[in-house]
Parts: structure tokens; sequence; C-alpha cells
């Protein structure tokens, strides 16, 4: 009888385990739906489209590597998208980090109001992406927008921000690091995580404060560094919004981003098997200098535990 009885009890035991496994899959089941039909199926029959001639006013037929092959000898915008963007992403990504640890450390002081100024300083992320913060761009570094007309009081000649092919593409970056919020965020929590007693000590010591953030702060901050760095460099290469609507990837093409190039052969020109190779190489650029950051960050990333990545 003992026996029987430790057999029910452990069958009811894997009965409530079943019954909490379903309903987890269950709760589960619509972001795996989601996620299989609007990301991984996309993914996978983009990858087979690229290697077609899939024309959205045609047929559609095998072609092999010829997307390819085209991309990389006979298509210079493809070249042109490559430059601007690189330009792009090493402009904004460090400048908007650099940024986004300088506020987050202001915000870190115990002022008055402090919690204000964290909002305020966060709205620009959550706004920074929409078509209408892009207008709003091009109005104020317009010719005769409210940048120049601010300089002119200084007796600063105006500048053609976005129409000189030398700026324009620095002036667009200035809106992702205007996007500061996000990696800001981060850098505040990372730096609510450092122990006091590491400043205390370094003040005893005789310490000045750029030297206890060069050799306090700035190393216990690397993983979160690290992460935005990741975060901010995918997001920076797939950048499209703010190109299309402020300058449209003129003046001769200087802000003519990868992502205009993905959108003018996919949906301007209806080549969606050449845009499908683009968007695959961009990932794989992508997925690249991901695994260089990563191997790289042994050398740079500091974690408590001294364990590496």
């Amino acid at each position: 009888m003992v026996t029987i009885k430790r057999k029910r009890k452990g069958s009811g035991k894997s009965g409530i385990t079943m019954k909490d496994d379903l309903r987890a899959l269950l709760y589960l089941s619509p972001w795996v739906l989601g996620f299989l039909v609007f990301q991984f199926y996309p993914l996978i029959a983009s990858l087979g489209y690229s290697f077609t001639n899939l024309n959205l006013m045609g047929t559609t037929r095998f072609i092999g590597f010829k997307n390819y092959i085209t991309m990389f000898t006979r298509d210079p915008d493809f070249y042109q998208s490559l430059k601007v963007t690189a330009v792009y992403v090493l402009f904004s990504v460090p400048f908007k980090l650099i940024f986004a640890l300088f506020v987050a450390v202001l915000l870190n002081m115990k002022i008055r109001g402090v919690n204000f100024f964290r909002t305020i300083y966060y709205i620009p992320s959550i706004l920074g992406g929409s078509v209408a913060v892009s207008i709003l761009w091009r109005i104020l570094f317009a010719k005769d927008g409210i940048v120049n007309r601010a300089i002119a009081y200084l007796h600063i000649p105006a500048v053609d921000w976005l129409g000189s092919p030398n700026i324009a593409i620095y002036t667009l970056g200035l809106i992702i690091v205007w996007q500061f919020g996000s990696p800001m965020v981060l850098f505040l929590a990372g730096l609510k995580q450092i122990p006091s007693s590491f400043y205390e000590a370094a003040l005893v010591d005789g310490a000045s404060r750029p030297r206890m953030f060069f050799f306090i702060t700035l190393p216990m901050l690397t993983p979160i560094l690290f992460f935005n760095l990741i975060m901010q460099m995918i997001s920076a290469f797939q950048e499209f919004t703010s190109a299309f609507v402020v300058t449209n990837g003129g003046p001769m093409k200087s802000t003519y981003l990868y992502g205009m190039k993905l959108y003018s052969e996919g949906f301007s020109h209806f080549n969606m098997g050449y845009a499908s190779a683009l968007s695959w190489v961009l990932f794989i650029i992508i997925f690249i200098l991901t695994i260089v950051i990563f191997k790289t960050s042994n050398n740079w990333v500091y974690y408590e535990d001294g364990g590496n990545m």
C-alpha cells in the first residue's frame, strides 16, 4: 500500500508539472507564433528571395548569386551607401554614448528636482525616430532655419547644414545623438550600482575627480558601455527615417544611407530579390562587427567577478 501511494503521489506531481508546462506554453504561444510568422519566416524567405529576380511587377525565377555579383561589381550606389553609413555610424554612435554618459553623471548628482530632469532628458528617445521630429529637424537646420538665425546674432555666417555634401551627414547624425535617453538610463542605473566605498577610499588616497572617473567610474561601467555600443551600432546601421525625411539621400547622395538603398531597390524599383540580397549583406556586416566587439571585449570590459564574455 505504501508503494502504491508513493506512485500515486509521484503521478500527481507529474500531472501538476505537465499542467504548469502547458499553461506556460499557452501564455508564450502568442509571442512564439508572432516570432515564427513575422520574424523567422521573413528572415528565411528573404534568404531564398536573394537568389531570385523577384520583382513585384513580374515573374520570379532562380538566378543564383547574380544579385550579389551585381551588387559588388556593377552597383556604385552600393559602395556609396556603405561609405555614407560607415561615416554615419562612426560619428553618431560614439557621440551619442559620450553625451549619454555625460548627462547620466550629471543626473546622478544629488540635486533638487533630479527626477524631473531625468524625465525631460528621456523624452527625445521616445520621439526622436518619428517622422514629425525629422521634419522638425529639417526646419531647424534649413538655410533660413532657427539654427542659422540664432548664430546670426553671434555674427557667424549662415551654414548650409543640409545642402552641403560635407556637412549634411553630420547634421543628420545629430538626430541620433539627440536620442540619448535609452543609453543614458542604462548608464544611470550602472552608476547607482557602483559602491560608494570605492570613492571614499579614493578620496582618502587624495585622488582627484577626473582620476576617480577614469579609474573607478568608467571601468565599472564598461559592461553597460559594451551593451550600449552593440545596440546603438545595430540601430545606426539600420537607420532610414531621418535620411528619407530630412534630406532624401541628398545632396549628391551624401546622406544616402544603406537603409535608403534598401528602400529604393525594394519599394521604388520593386526589385525585392536584389533588396533581399542587400539586407543579407547588411546582416553579415553587423554580425561580423558584433563578433569583433565581443572578441575584443576581453581587453576592455571589466566584470567584478573577474569573468570574461
